[in-house]
C-alpha cells in the first residue's frame, strides 16, 4: 500500500499530443509521440503501445495523461521523456486516459 505522501510524488499531467510518428526500432508495435505540456512543463517525447486501437493521423491535437516525473528512458536510439497513461485490456489493447473535456495544457491530476 502506497501512503498519500508517497502518491502525492506521482506528478500526473494533461498534455496534448502535437505528432505522433512510427517507431520501427520499437519490440513491441508503438508510436513515438511529441506532447505539449504548456509552459511549465514544456514538450517532451514519449513511446506509446497504442498501435492496435489508435491510427497515428488521429492522435495530433489528442489530450492524454502522462507521469512526468520519472526519470528519462532510452528506449533503443529513442529517449522516452514521460510515461503516458492508458487502460490496459487482456490482449495488450491500450486505451488512453484523458479529460472528458479541452483543458489547459499541464494541468496537475490529484
Amino acid at each position: 500500500m502506497l501512503t498519500w505522501e508517497e502518491f502525492e510524488k506521482t506528478e500526473m499531467r494533461v498534455g496534448t499530443i502535437l505528432e505522433a510518428n512510427d517507431f520501427p526500432d520499437a519490440r513491441k508495435p508503438a508510436y513515438q509521440l511529441t506532447i505539449d505540456f504548456g509552459t511549465e512543463i514544456g514538450i517532451r517525447k514519449s513511446s506509446a503501445q497504442i498501435t492496435k486501437r489508435y491510427a497515428k493521423e488521429d492522435l495530433a491535437g489528442r489530450q492524454i495523461v502522462a507521469v512526468v516525473n520519472f526519470p528519462r528512458k532510452q528506449i533503443g536510439k529513442f529517449m522516452s521523456e514521460c510515461l503516458v497513461l492508458g487502460a490496459v485490456g487482456e490482449k495488450g489493447d491500450v486505451i488512453l486516459l484523458a479529460p472528458d473535456f479541452k483543458v489547459e495544457n499541464g494541468l496537475r491530476i490529484g
